[in-house]
Order: structure tokens, then C-alpha cells, then sequence
């Protein structure tokens, strides 16, 4: 059985080519093909999760019927109860499985959980926050088929974008009229195109041909050198064109598909400041945490009267959320850094904003002082995907 990660081939794009154009003569008439579209699915599963990653396509399986499980469980239990300590323990079982992967390399000599697959965090962040909405009451329906088909679309299974159950399952019920499909064909054609030149002409430039050489001369010098600063913006572009391309290629297959799954990103290095950035990189991600871990946090304080000030609460609340992010990324002293650095970017980013408030009439606003704050945004973050990217362990620790 061969195995073709999504995205990464001519091979991948010709079968999803043919494999979708059936879906999408479907949809021109007004008719979604369901039974043809889970076939499909399976069949490109199968892709990602065979072959050679067979154990990890079995994982799936499992995860996939746990999570289904649980969330068919806490829907029927919310129906008439409302504890928070189930809605915890809702919680912790669906992010167990995740746990368990993230927690064994660091317990078991780096070997991988035999739990892991592809993308299973984009799975959890998703099943979370279906459970986080069913408590709210914002989920009034359960849907075992349409939620299965939420939790394993395969174009954005191995790392999104992020979607949301209530505006995924709108998109799956309601067929797009003709005009507007016809327009989402040619997002999706735009998109296309523009991953490609992302992840596979300034990607590879920036990964493949520049990366080495730069990373060459900066072990070569030792020490804190202008090449290991260089690191620091030749990753930055690399993760940037490389992700955003993987991103744009999962949303134009989607669009294909009739799903408008959300953007991912939208022009972060020309933010105005960190707060900016946030709102534009890797913005299904970011927007999950908010909502999900930061805005909750906030609340939960207020409503508990653990603070006063709601600085401090909003502190606290960038702390926890940048560290929760830092440990997700892995269980080593750069993630943990690197998510300590962006939360007290953001506090001084908040401090920044209430003084400038506080003196209007001192500071000035104008296009100069706006290009400042773009450049000063773009050398923090790309300093922060230093941190990220581990070479200041090569560096100082293992070289």
C-alpha cells in the first residue's frame, strides 16, 4: 500500500484533481454527492495513514470512536445537567490522547506514542471546542454523521486550518447556489496557485538553498553572530511560505468542496504589533486558544474575584495561554521560551497601548511612525521564531 503525505507531490495534486471532479460538477448542479464525498475522504486517508504509517491510520481509527464517543456522551448529559466538574472531565478525556502523544518522547527516550498520528492536536483543538459550545448551549443538536465528517475532513486533518463545528456544519447542509460556487471555484483556483508559488518556489528557496548556508556559517563562527540572528529571519520566511502554502492548498480544496474553511493567514508581516500579529498569523490557531483558554481564564477570575485589576487578570491570562502554547509545541526549554517571550511581548504590547491612550497628544501618529512599528513588529516576531526554531540549542548547547 503506498503512503502520500497531503500536499507534498504532482502525485497527491493529479489524484485530488480527479478525485474531485466529480464533487465538483455535483455542486454546479446543486447537489452535494455525501456518500461520494466520504469515500473520497476515506480513500485519501488512506493515503496520509497507509503504507508506511499504517499504525498510525489505526490510531485514528481509535481516537475517532473514543472522541465520538464522548462527545455523543456529554451532548445527551448536558440535555438535563450542567456540572462543571463533568464538563472537566469532558474536557481532560478528550485531550488525554493528546497528552499521552506529547508526554512519551519526553518519558520514553524520544520514541513516538503508538497513540500519535498526523494532526491529531488539530483533531483535539476541534473536538474541544465542540465541547466547550455544547456546554455553552450553543451546539443544541447532535449530529453523529455530520460530526465525524467535522472531524476528519481530510483536507485540513493534518494541520488545519482550525474550523468550527456550528459554521462547518452550515456549510456542509446548505449547497452554495451556482454564482456563488462558481466564485469559490475561482478562490480556490487563486489559492492554488499562490500555495504553489509559496511552499514550493520561496519555501524551498528560503529552507532548502539559503537555510544551509546561512546555519553553515553560523556554526562556523560560534557563538552570538550576525549569522545566527540571520537564522532567525531565514526560518521565519521558511515556516511562514511553507505553512501559509500547505494552508492555502487546504482551503482551496475545501472551497472546491463547497466548505469555506476560514483563512489562516493574512499578510502578518506587516503588523502594526504583536497584538496585530497574532490577529493575522496562524489565525484559526491563535483565535482557538483566545476563545478557548484565554477569554474562559479571564472570565473565570472575574467571575471568582481572584483579582482586582483587570491588568493583572489579562497578564495572567497571556502567561498561561503563550506557556499552555509553548508546552503543546514540545517539552523542551526553546517552546517554553519562545512562549514566555510572546507573552510578555504582549503585556508590553497592552502596556504600550494604555500609555499611548493615556498621551495622544504626545505621541505622534503618522506614516512614519506606522512603518516604525511594522519594522519593530516584524524583528520581534522574527527574533521570537529564533527562540522557536531550536538553533540557539545547536548553538550553545550541542555544538
Amino acid at each position: 500500500m503506498i503512503n502520500i503525505q497531503p500536499y507534498q507531490n504532482p502525485e497527491y495534486f493529479i489524484l485530488l484533481i480527479i478525485g474531485l471532479l466529480p464533487i465538483m460538477i455535483g455542486l454546479l448542479y446543486g447537489r452535494r454527492f455525501r456518500t461520494y464525498e466520504t469515500l473520497i475522504s476515506i480513500a485519501f486517508l488512506v493515503l496520509t495513514f497507509g503504507g508506511v504509517k499504517w499504525h498510525q491510520g489505526i490510531a485514528l481509527i481509535g481516537y475517532v470512536i473514543f472522541e465520538l464517543l464522548l462527545i455523543a456522551w456529554y451532548f445527551n448529559y448536558r440535555q438535563k445537567h450542567n456540572k462543571s466538574w463533568v464538563f472537566c472531565l469532558a474536557v481532560i478525556l478528550a485531550i488525554v490522547p493528546l497528552v499521552i502523544v506529547k508526554l512519551t518522547p519526553l518519558f520514553d527516550f524520544n520514541k513516538e506514542s503508538i497513540f500519535g498520528f498526523l494532526g491529531i492536536s488539530y483533531l483535539t483543538f476541534k473536538v474541544v471546542g465542540m465541547i466547550m459550545e455544547i456546554r455553552d448551549g450553543m451546539i443544541k443538536e447532535f449530529h453523529p454523521w455530520t460530526t465525524l465528517q467535522f472531524i476528519i475532513f481530510f483536507p485540513t486533518i493534518s494541520s488545519g486550518p482550525i474550523d468550527r463545528y456550528r459554521r462547518f456544519k452550515e456549510d456542509y447542509d446548505n449547497i452554495p447556489d451556482r454564482e456563488k460556487y462558481v466564485r469559490m471555484l475561482e478562490k480556490a483556483v487563486h489559492y492554488l496557485f499562490l500555495g504553489f508559488m509559496y511552499k514550493f518556489v520561496l519555501a524551498y528557496f528560503f529552507g532548502q538553498y539559503l537555510m544551509p548556508k546561512v546555519d553553515a556559517l553560523a556554526i562556523a563562527h560560534g557563538g552570538w553572530s550576525v549569522w545566527v540572528f540571520l537564522h532567525g529571519y531565514v526560518y521565519a520566511m521558511d515556516l511562514f511560505f511553507d505553512f501559509a502554502g500547505y494552508s492555502l492548498f487546504a482551503v482551496a480544496t475545501s472551497y472546491v468542496m463547497g466548505i469555506e474553511t476560514p483563512m489562516n493567514f493574512n499578510k502578518p508581516w506587516i503588523s502594526y504589533n504583536v497584538k496585530d500579529f497574532w490577529n493575522r498569523w496562524h489565525m484559526t490557531l491563535s483565535f482557538w486558544f483566545r476563545d478557548y483558554i484565554y477569554m474562559r481564564l479571564v472570565f473565570f477570575m472575574m467571575k471568582k474575584k481572584w483579582l482586582k485589576s483587570r491588568i493583572a487578570m489579562a497578564n495572567i491570562g497571556y502567561l498561561t495561554l503563550f506557556l499552555i502554547m509553548g508546552f503543546w509545541h514540545g517539552e523542551t526549554w526553546y517552546y517554553i521560551a519562545y512562549g514566555l517571550f510572546q507573552a510578555i511581548a504582549m503585556i508590553v504590547c497592552d502596556a504600550w497601548q494604555r500609555f499611548k491612550k493615556k498621551h495622544r497628544e504626545m505621541i505622534p501618529h503618522n506614516k512614519f511612525t506606522e512603518a516604525f512599528a511594522i519594522f519593530l513588529t516584524f524583528n520581534v516576531m522574527c527574533f521570537s521564531l529564533l527562540i522557536f526554531s531550536g538553533f540557539l540549542n545547536t548553538i550553545f548547547v550541542v555544538h
